[in-house]
C-alpha cells in the first residue's frame, strides 16, 4: 500500500513591514511622479551614522532574486535579504509637522537612537527573541 504525500498550504507568513495609510498615501504619490515606472520601493538597512545603522530607501528597477516582497495597501516593498531580521514587526509612517516632512520607522528591534534622529540601533530579530 502506497501512502499519498499530500502538501498541506502554507501558513501565511507576517508581513515584514506595514505602512500607514498615510506613509502608503505618499510611497504612490512618489512612485506615481517617478520618471519611469519602478517594481517597488526598495527598503534596507545600511551601517552608518553615530549610532551604527539607517534605514535606506530607494526606487527599485526590479525585483531582486531573493528579495522579501510585501503588498501592503496597494504598495509593494522589496526588502533586502540582508535587513529582513532587522526589519521583522516595523511600521513606516509618514509624518509631517511644521518644521519637517518625512519617513519614520517604528521598529521594535531598535535598542538605542542618536539625538538627531537620523541612525539608529537595531538588534536583529532572532537575537531579540533569545
Amino acid at each position: 500500500m502506497e501512502t499519498a504525500i499530500t502538501a498541506r498550504p502554507r501558513r501565511p507568513r507576517p508581513k515584514v513591514v506595514t505602512l500607514t495609510d498615510a506613509a502608503a498615501a505618499r510611497v504612490k504619490e512618489i512612485m506615481d511622479r517617478a520618471d519611469k515606472p519602478y517594481a517597488g520601493l526598495r527598503v534596507g538597512v545600511k551601517n552608518g551614522g553615530c549610532a551604527g545603522q539607517e534605514y535606506v530607501f530607494e526606487y527599485a528597477a526590479e525585483k531582486g532574486p531573493i528579495d522579501e516582497v510585501v503588498e501592503d495597501k496597494g504598495v509593494t516593498i522589496l526588502i533586502e535579504p540582508k535587513a529582513v531580521l532587522f526589519l521583522i514587526g516595523t511600521e513606516i509612517d509618514y509624518e509631517i509637522t511644521k518644521l519637517s516632512s518625512k519617513f519614520v520607522f517604528h521598529n521594535p528591534n531598535e535598542t538605542d537612537a542618536c539625538g538627531c534622529g537620523e541612525s539608529v540601533t537595531i538588534q536583529p530579530a532572532a537575537e531579540a527573541l533569545d
